[in-house]
């Protein structure tokens, strides 16, 4: 019986394009265990092919690290010692090290580990491999090919979520579009003014608008809605699988680049991306399903990683034409038949 493990430390979004890579571990072993954070948890469970999922606070990813702490570090080897995995991928975007896990790894006993690293790792790796892409489903994709392991033929590689979905909330009977107006990243979220905008332009246009987000986005989601008669407000009202299955069932869906977009393109659903060019969107747009990409990609934040905008006024994002926003759910719902 082959146990692999498959490492992807970061957010939801990240964890749902490590997506294809898992299914392609799954079909070549027998058993496929995830590692993640806190912050990827909840799409960790939403994978398919995944058979177990281990939550770890990684001091060396997310947006507020916790601490070193030995006593966990030594709890995480114990786990892993007691997996005993056969092969394990470390799964890194291009800006992180593979490293840390991989020593982790090495120390809990796993026979096989595969990762991209531009650093010299010494005897952590048994297989260095270089980094695939541009997009980070391809980067993932090609280490799965790297430890040799391949999709099925049948399988096309788009972001997948296990069914059946968590139950939805009561949603509109006539055909709508969410609007996600939040991001973890604030430099990836228009502002509330501009939501408010985008949520009334799309009303005005007939179509039943669904606000969604976490408690936090309430006073913005509240303000749109309030402006807007007839659109929805979700905020703080649902689980992630909740959200996939509100997602699922929605005409389109306007988010910035953040884990709901992923979301979204995972349960087929096409996207408006709003995308701020402080990553580049080669690497980070909606995966598989068709999109329109709006925003100013040439913007002076381009490639800066920067969390809070450092340009007045936001204009990669508040720049967008609410009609534009439009006339691309317009685009993107033709495409689909009803």
């Amino acid at each position: 019986m082959t146990r692999a493990l498959v490492v992807r430390l970061d957010s939801d979004g990240d964890v749902l394009l490590a997506g294809p890579a898992v299914r392609a571990v799954a079909a070549g072993t027998d058993h496929v265990a995830l590692l993640v954070s806190p912050d990827g948890g909840q799409a960790a469970h939403l994978l398919p092919g995944v058979d177990d999922v281990l939550v770890w606070p990684c001091p060396w990813t997310g947006f507020d690290p916790p601490p070193v702490d030995a006593g966990s570090v030594q709890d995480l080897v114990a786990r892993l010692r007691a997996g005993r995995y056969d092969v394990a991928l470390v799964l890194t975007s291009y800006h992180q090290s593979p490293l840390p896990a991989a020593l982790l790894l090495r120390l809990a006993g796993v026979r096989r580990i595969v990762a991209s690293s531009e650093d010299y790792p010494g005897s952590l790796l048994d297989v260095r491999h270089p980094a695939g892409g541009p997009h980070e489903v391809q980067r993932g994709l090609s280490l799965a090919r790297a430890a040799g392991f391949a999709l099925p033929a049948d399988d096309d590689g788009r972001l997948r979520l296990r069914h059946p979905l968590p139950p939805a909330p009561r949603l509109p009977r006539d055909p709508y579009v969410v609007v996600h107006p939040s991001a973890s990243v604030p430099a990836r979220a228009p502002s509330p003014p501009q939501v408010g905008r985008v949520v009334a332009a799309l009303a005005d246009r007939g179509w039943r608008v669904v606000v969604t987000g976490t408690s936090a986005d309430a006073a913005t989601a509240a303000a749109a809605v309030a402006r807007t008669p007839g659109a929805l407000d979700l905020s703080g009202r649902t689980s992630f699988g909740a959200l996939a299955a509100v997602l699922a069932s929605a005409a389109c869906v306007v988010s910035g680049n953040t884990g709901p977009a992923h979301l979204a393109a995972a349960a087929g659903t096409p996207v408006v991306s709003l995308f701020a060019p402080v990553v580049p969107a080669e690497a980070w747009r909606p995966w598989g399903v068709p999109t329109v990409l709006l925003g100013d990609q040439a913007a002076p934040c381009a490639g800066t990683r920067a969390r809070t905008c450092p340009v007045a006024g936001h204009p990669c994002l508040d720049g967008i034409d609410p009609d534009e926003v439009v006339q691309a759910v317009d685009r993107l719902t033709a495409l689909v038949p009803a």
